[in-house]
């Protein structure tokens, strides 16, 4: 991995999704303002298929997930829903979906650090992945919905795992129960948001913190995520053990070596993710 950013590359897939990579970052914006971001079943697909993307590029050191328009994503584009279909624009059945592939599973699995900023609202399967990402920026004026139990379905994407560790049992069960909305400020409160910001700044928000991670080593960005998901589930014993062998490895990679120079010389490193 070269340090010196790269050119800049952009793509897109059917206009919808959008993917650009620069200085080392990889922003993947909903670009269906008209309809306020819901998610088709091809979405589905491509966001899955650009997460993995900007995640198996060595060059990536961190994803900005985020939306145009006045919303981040208002959930599944249901519709089309009828007896015995899915509903959602795309996708006529359930077996046309594989929850497996899905971006909620896909981000947690990632190892790249992912950051959504919340140009708008989100609910629904938008609120659930939003709360996949690492860190979530919002601005002022947007809100999260769990608006599921309102529409007589669960949490489909992850909300019922991610809540609880979040903010505990009795707050989230009150938010999934009631099918509460959020507001900004609330979600900081409550730890669901870093921050909130006017809406004309979490575009650059988000890329200042991007560009903060991407100023360090890599690999041990990446380790530190690993250790922190496999907390989630494991006792401090197990978890210790778990440390050791990823910090093992790490003491002999360059970018060990450079941040103690860097540190010896008073000068900021220059990682090359190796």
């Amino acid at each position: 991995m070269a340090d010196s950013a790269p050119a800049n590359i952009v793509e897109t897939q059917g206009d919808e999704v959008l993917y650009d990579v620069s200085e080392h970052i990889a922003t993947i914006t909903f670009n269906r303002p008209e309809r306020m971001n819901t998610i088709s079943g091809p979405m589905l697909n491509q966001l899955s298929e650009l997460l993995l993307k900007a995640d198996r590029d060595r060059d990536v050191r961190c994803i900005i997930l985020t939306g145009t328009g006045r919303a981040f994503c208002a959930g599944l584009n249901l519709g089309g829903a009828t007896k015995g279909s899915t509903g959602l624009e795309g996708a006529s059945t359930s077996t046309d979906i594989d929850l497996r592939a899905t971006p909620p599973t896909v981000l947690f699995n990632l190892g790249t650090p992912t950051i959504c900023a919340l140009n708008g609202s989100a609910a629904g399967y938008g609120m659930d992945t939003a709360l996949g990402c690492d860190i979530r920026i919002m601005a002022e004026g947007a809100k999260m919905a769990a608006a599921f139990t309102k529409r007589g379905i669960v949490p489909e994407s992850g909300g019922t795992w991610i809540l609880p560790r979040l903010l505990g049992w009795s707050k989230a069960a009150e938010i999934i129960f009631t099918g509460r909305t959020l507001s900004a400020a609330e979600c900081v409160d409550l730890g669901l948001a870093s921050r909130a910001v006017p809406a004309d700044q979490v575009a650059a928000e988000a890329r200042k913190l991007a560009l903060e991670i991407a100023a360090n080593a890599p690999l041990a960005v990446q380790a530190s995520k690993r250790l922190m998901r496999m907390g989630l589930s494991e006792g401090f014993d197990e978890h210790v053990h778990h440390v050791f062998l990823q910090l093992l490895p790490l003491l002999r990679t360059e970018d060990s070596l450079e941040g103690m120079r860097a540190f010896m010389e008073k000068r900021d490193p220059k990682f090359q993710g190796r």
